[in-house]
C-alpha cells in the first residue's frame, strides 16, 4: 500500500475517531444494511432523536454516512461501499474467537 498524504493520514485518523464512539457506531452499523429516518434510527437505538440529529451531522460531514431526503424526511445510509466494508470486516473480526482462546 503507498503511503498516505500527511492531509489524508489526518483525514482517516479523524474517521477512525469519529466511528470510535459507541453511539455513532451503534448508528453507523443500524445504516449499513437499509435507509433510515432520525426517528427510526431513535427509536432502534433507544436514543433521543436530538442527539442521533448531532451524531448524523459529524457522521455526515466525515463521508461517513450519506443523507437523502425525500419529502419531509431525510433517510441516512452508508456513504458507500468502502465504509460498508470496512464495518462489516471489523465486526467479523471481532466476532472471531481471540487467537489465545483457540489453544
Amino acid at each position: 500500500m503507498s503511503p498516505l498524504a500527511a492531509d489524508q493520514a489526518v483525514q482517516l485518523a479523524e474517521m477512525f475517531r469519529i466511528m470510535g464512539d459507541v453511539s455513532r457506531l451503534r448508528i453507523i452499523l443500524s445504516c449499513l444494511d437499509e435507509e433510515l429516518a432520525v426517528g427510526d434510527i431513535a427509536a432502534r437505538l433507544d436514543l433521543s432523536p436530538s442527539l442521533v440529529s448531532h451524531h448524523l451531522r459529524l457522521l455526515r460531514a466525515a463521508r461517513i454516512l450519506r443523507a437523502d431526503r425525500r419529502g419531509k424526511h431525510v433517510f441516512y445510509a452508508a456513504a458507500d461501499d468502502h465504509i460498508r466494508c470496512v464495518i462489516e470486516d471489523m465486526v467479523a473480526h471481532v466476532r472471531e474467537p481471540a487467537a489465545e482462546d483457540e489453544q
